[in-house]
């Protein structure tokens, strides 16, 4: 029997309203009757899975999408035990809930937001699969075997013998290539999961890629946002913490998490052989080759991971010195000497400022706009309801706020990310006027949606400032605009003609999407066929469309069989490595995944 539903029915309380819907929701799954369910949603709507029903991360839109994804998936998936976690609240006209339901393999959790047409928007996520869950809390190890057992080893003898297995006498089931802080996250879900994972890291030691960074780089995001899974950062961690108690933490945390991690291990090739469906990995580990075969190959080389390093004509003259921002030592060598830094993001900014506080002189080359917030601002109005002391005190941990921030559909992001940005304009608006009158070119995204649609989109065009924008607004640190030409024997030569004197240039010039490291390894051809990391498809600067609904290839299934993509910053390598190991863990088990709506590929690079 179909039925049609075309408004919500009024009830008195959000409670009563969600309660109905969710009773019509179910009823209609259980008999299978998708007109019927997709006729519950809005006719502007949005359903984002992540992992739950399509095992793969897919936002639908409208009643034909969720129909659509219905009609492939309802069967196999069995949803049932729809329920709210919490009471609904409502405000604006939209009812939000916090929903719990199962599925045939799994536990899941989901988000609401439900108006008088029906539901706006709904988020579900898989959290665990039935008889393989993480033992954690009333399931947790023992830990010990109590009694008298001859010939008894102890933990580290056990775990001594583990390390010396897996990658020689036991192949691993999952290798993953990078081993920051991507890889430890991802390493620490399989290793909870008991998946056989390998975590590869080039470095000497883990936190290396932190470690040897400029020496004064901190993260610009607040520690409530940064937590790694299982072991958050502890109450007394600073809010914004330096590169090398970063480092320091991740080198602690892959031992206590007992993650399976192999240091200066290089990574020479990968090849996927068909016939056998595993990969081919060779690898050089402490000066040894060796052969590595496992089913799959994560590369959480870091979508900052590819450095971006121009090729301009006199490079190879110029008698200075020259990096990418990547391999910047830090600013204690350059006292007094004329500094170039080629780019005005992030790393630039940090970059600039810090050789200005050690006595360079310095100019920064700005090629196009930039969006810059003030710190303080973004962690007070960007931020602070969800990831800030205010936030935890409230109710809102971690966790929450990540399920949160994944429940909106990123094509309507901008429309919560806007007025925020608004706010902030009008919060700073000296700030901004000093800075452009100094001759910074300021934009605040295509359509005003300021910093963290750049990232989502395409990853660069923003500084968040604490501090180096100050001195360029002061003029301290110098501005020139436009390209650069060619290089001679001491200088930058821009397109018109200018020079800058120089005896060092960094490269502040970005990094490329992470399948150049497949081309690197595995080979162009394969590169090609998963296509560009990154970007939603939003056809605003530097992310092509079409739109895409998430971001490309990450974390989630790609068109080579077995090859997957981790990265991005700490908050995303803690809430989506979840959704990642999951995949991982059904597939080692058997359990069947097929897969809705394989992204396809419209840009290779």
């Amino acid at each position: 029997m179909t039925q049609t539903v075309d408004r919500t029915a009024a009830t008195d309380t959000p409670q009563a309203r969600v309660d109905a819907w969710l009773d019509r929701f179910e009823t209609a799954l259980a008999a299978r009757d998708v007109e019927a369910a997709a006729a519950l949603f809005a006719v502007d709507s949005f359903w984002r899975d992540l992992v739950a029903f399509t095992w793969t991360i897919k936002t639908v839109e409208g009643r034909d999408g969720v129909a659509g994804l219905l009609e492939a998936t309802l069967e196999e998936v069995a949803p049932s035990g729809f329920r709210t976690s919490e009471p609904p609240t409502e405000a604006g006209g939209v009812t939000e809930a916090w929903l719990e339901f199962e599925t045939a393999t799994g536990r899941a959790k989901g988000h609401l937001r439900l108006k008088d047409e029906g539901a706006w928007t709904l988020l579900t996520s898989l959290r665990e699969l039935k008889g393989f869950e993480e033992r954690q809390r009333d399931r947790r190890a023992k830990g010990v075997e109590h009694g008298v057992v001859r010939g008894r080893t102890s933990w580290a003898e056990k775990r001594a013998e583990e390390e010396a297995r897996l990658g020689y006498e036991q192949q691993p089931y999952v290798v993953v290539i990078g081993g920051g802080q991507g890889g430890i996250a991802l390493g620490a879900r399989l290793r909870q999961l008991d998946v056989p994972a390998l975590v590869l890291e080039r470095n000497a030691r883990a936190g290396d890629s932190w470690r040897k960074r400029y020496k004064n780089l901190c993260l610009h995001d607040p520690v409530w946002y940064d937590h790694l899974p299982y072991l958050p950062f502890p109450e007394n961690w600073p809010v914004f913490a330096p590169k090398d108690k970063i480092a320091d933490w991740l080198e602690m945390y892959t031992q206590l998490m007992e993650v399976p991690y192999w240091t200066s291990t290089e990574v020479q090739s990968a090849k996927w052989d068909s016939g056998a469906q595993q990969w081919v990995v060779t690898v050089v580990r402490d000066g040894e080759e060796l052969t590595l075969t496992p089913r799959h190959v994560v590369f959480a080389t870091g979508m900052s991971g590819k450095p971006n390093l121009p090729a301009f004509p006199g490079m190879d003259e110029f008698a200075g010195d020259q990096h990418h921002s990547s391999q910047h030592p830090g600013p204690d060598a350059y006292a007094g000497k004329k500094a170039v830094v080629v780019g005005s993001n992030n790393s630039a900014h940090d970059i600039c400022a810090a050789l200005w506080e050690h006595g360079a002189d310095v100019t920064m080359i700005q090629r196009s706009s930039t969006h810059i917030v003030k710190s303080d601002s973004l962690m007070d109005l960007g931020l602070g309801d969800l990831y800030s002391e205010r936030a935890v005190a409230a109710g809102v941990t971690t966790e929450k706020a990540d399920m949160i921030f994944a429940s909106i559909p990123y094509r309507i992001m901008a429309q919560f990310q806007t007025p925020v940005y608004d706010a902030i304009r009008e919060r700073d608006q000296d700030f901004y006027e000093r800075l452009e009158k100094a001759g910074f070119r300021h934009d605040w995204g295509d359509d005003g949606s300021g910093l963290f649609m750049k990232y989502l989109r395409r990853g660069s065009g923003y500084y968040i400032d604490v501090g180096a924008a100050e001195l360029v607004a002061d003029g301290k640190i110098k501005l020139a605009h436009g390209q650069v030409d060619h290089l001679t024997r001491d200088a930058v030569v821009l397109e018109d003609g200018t020079e800058l004197a120089a005896d060092l240039v960094v490269y502040a010039t970005g990094y490329g999407s992470m399948n150049g490291w497949v081309a690197d390894l595995v080979g162009q051809e394969t590169a090609d066929r998963v296509g560009k990391c990154w970007g939603l498809g939003s056809e605003t600067t530097k992310d092509p469309g079409p739109w895409e609904g998430e971001q490309r290839n990450m974390w989630k299934p790609t068109q080579q069989e077995g090859l997957w993509f981790h990265g991005g910053n700490l908050h995303q390598s803690r809430h989506y490595s979840l959704y990642l190991a999951l995949q991982l863990k059904a597939r080692y088990e058997g359990i069947p995944t097929p897969v809705y709506g394989l992204q396809e590929v419209h840009h290779k690079a």
